[in-house]
């Protein structure tokens, strides 16, 4: 029967093994990640670490350096943690290649971008958008003053909300209209048409959050 490198290396009184500088970074992340993952799927699982450690069939100790990225798993241990955890192996890796995006816009620094409306006096200030491979969100900041007139409505793919900061204005979206205030919120689907139908209180400003889904607009 094959044992754990790990278990062989502590029973011989063999220090942990040593990582090459070249990989040092790489091999923190991966450590990082599978010991979130274990640490999340072992609450989840209602365990302790010592019971957790049992159902391994590795010491207490061993898992609570996992669980704070303090060693490096073999895969004889990983798949081990994997089956008792009941998910496969490929679960506690799950993060570990993924590129996490922010974007951080200051007050007064958004883009300004043209858009149906533009001309007739709605200013759009960009504050950021989000994309991946299966997500894509973008927000904008939209001012309407007196210079600004009612304009044909709105279409588009995705799920937009609305969050009223200044003013009152009607606002559309299909057969229905809202009257938002500051502090209103309106959350609609953008394949229907939408768009302000009367501005009642100026100036307007209101901020517009669009989630698309995988076929959003490029």
């Amino acid at each position: 029967m094959a044992t754990d490198p790990e278990l062989h290396d502590r029973a011989a009184g063999l220090p942990d093994r040593e990582i090459d500088p070249s990989q040092a970074g790489q091999s923190v992340d991966l450590e990082a990640t599978i010991a979130r993952q274990v640490r999340q799927y072992r609450i989840a699982a209602g365990l302790s670490v010592g019971e957790m450690a049992t159902r391994v069939g590795i010491s207490k100790a061993m898992l609570s350096k996992i669980e704070n990225a303090q060693t490096s798993c073999s895969l004889t241990t990983l798949g081990r943690l994997a089956v008792g955890l009941g998910v496969p192996v490929t679960a506690l890796f799950r993060g570990v290649d993924a590129e996490l995006e922010a974007v951080f816009v200051p007050s007064g620094h958004g883009a300004q971008i043209v858009r149906r409306g533009s001309r007739v006096g709605h200013l759009y200030e960009l504050l950021g958008a989000l994309r991946g491979p299966h997500k894509r969100m973008e927000a904008v900041l939209v001012t309407l003053t007196e210079a600004s007139e009612v304009f044909p409505l709105f279409q588009h793919p995705g799920t937009e909300l609305l969050y009223m900061l200044e003013g009152t204005m009607v606002y559309g979206h299909g057969e229905a209209q809202y009257t938002m205030r500051p502090g209103d919120a309106l959350q609609l689907d953008g394949e229907g048409a939408h768009g302000p139908q009367e501005l009642l209180e100026l100036p307007i400003r209101f901020l517009s959050v669009t989630a698309y889904g995988d076929h959003g607009p490029g």
